[in-house]
């Protein structure tokens, strides 16, 4: 073979460089593609969070302890709407307790706060109007007994015959007669006070007017509020009430929800309270009215529940949160919220596996939430395996710094 010319050696020697640099810079990105070992975490276990994959961790058997693993399944989710509102008395079961005649205070019995029953005495008042009628009993039973003598000795006289005209003796009659209505009418007159047949039996034997009118409880109930001392002057209707008495152990709940969501509520429907005073009890109720007129300032609309409250622990005036289950319950998809995370850009993630080992975050769409279940609407199927508890953990370990 003959050898080559000069022009002809460069050549090829030129046509083995390029192939030499090819060949380099294939083994250099085929090398780089994989970031695994910059961003493993410090540990046993190792992750991967390429562009063009999901984010991906394994785990030591050490490791997995710190997490539990189930399948996706399903769970009834109730649809519910919440609203923010306040406590209050059942204003059906609070009464505000004025006198049925104005009057002066004389004495009070119980005191703020104090349990009470139906028709217990609350305070007393010194009436004009009682005095009044207790004066007119009084003269009425003179009046009646002196009419009765005067009949008795008409009839007696004209038994025995001594000259008493017929006439005498019905004009007797007649007087006793109208004596004894009167009498009748006074006593009436006199028991609307709420004195008792024995207390005016006693004032008409004795002569003597009793002032103290007694002003009772209407309700079984707990006295919350006094404006009573000795001396205040009060009248039927005026306020502040000497008393006020609730029933306690039932409470009104007080919502305003949207005029758009109105249409959801409807009479009976539970009611779920929670406050601020009770972190993690809940109170049960129902809805019991819905208010006809709508805030033209707000567009809201007032939704009133009845809350029971054995213990007395509601107060008036505070704040709570009310969950009201608007329809029945809907069967869906649905993993633990444990198992659910927030990434730093704002998606919602989950980590499922096929071999308990190795981890991929996938991104989720989540819906409805309730007893610690959250509803999926995308990302994952009824029967994978998902991290149940732990999905922090695993989130975390993608943002740990590389190990050394």
């Amino acid at each position: 073979m003959k050898d080559l010319a000069p022009n002809s050696k460069r050549a090829v020697a030129a046509v083995v460089v390029v192939a030499g640099i090819a060949v380099a810079a294939a083994v250099f990105l085929s090398n780089s593609g994989h970031p695994a070992s910059a961003n493993a975490p410090s540990g046993n276990g190792s992750a991967t969070n390429s562009t063009q994959s999901a984010p991906t961790v394994e785990l030591s058997a050490s490791q997995l302890n710190s997490i539990r693993i189930e399948p996706v399944g399903s769970y009834a989710f109730p649809v519910e709407k919440e609203a923010v509102g306040n406590i209050d008395y059942d204003e059906d079961l609070s009464v505000q307790v004025f006198p049925a005649y104005q009057g002066t205070i004389i004495k009070t019995f119980v005191e703020l706060g104090a349990e009470v029953q139906k028709d217990q005495p609350l305070y007393t008042i010194k009436s004009p109007d009682l005095i009044q009628a207790e004066s007119n009993l009084i003269g009425a039973a003179a009046t009646y007994e002196l009419t009765t003598k005067e009949l008795a000795r008409a009839k007696d006289l004209y038994t025995n015959s001594v000259g008493v005209p017929q006439r005498e003796l019905e004009q007797a009659t007649s007087d006793q007669q109208t004596a004894e209505g009167a009498l009748k009418a006074a006593r009436d007159a006199v028991l609307v006070f709420g004195k008792t047949d024995a207390e005016i039996d006693q004032m008409i034997a004795s002569r003597r007017i009793d002032p103290a009118l007694v002003v009772r409880s209407p309700i079984h109930g707990k006295v919350t509020y006094k404006n009573a001392q000795p001396g205040f002057f009060v009248q039927p209707g005026n306020p502040p009430a000497p008393y006020s008495v609730a029933d306690v152990h039932l409470k009104w709940m007080l919502a305003n929800v949207p005029e758009s969501e109105s249409g959801f509520f409807h009479l009976g429907q539970p009611v779920a309270v929670r406050t601020l005073a009770y972190d993690g009890r809940v109170f049960k109720g129902q809805v019991s009215k819905i208010y006809e007129s709508v805030d033209p300032n707000t567009h809201r609309v007032t939704i009133r529940s009845e809350i029971s409250d054995p213990q007395n622990e509601l107060r008036p005036g505070m704040l709570a949160n009310f969950v009201i289950r608007v329809d029945g319950p809907v069967e869906a998809t649905a993993i633990p919220a444990n198992g659910v995370v927030r990434e730093p850009d704002g998606t919602m993630g989950a980590w499922v596996t096929t071999d308990r080992r190795t981890f991929t975050e996938r991104v989720i769409k989540v819906g409805l939430r309730n007893d610690g279940k959250v509803q999926i609407l995308d990302g994952l199927q009824q029967g994978e395996l998902v991290v149940s508890d732990g999905a922090v953990f695993l989130s975390n370990m993608l943002q740990a710094p590389p190990s050394d």
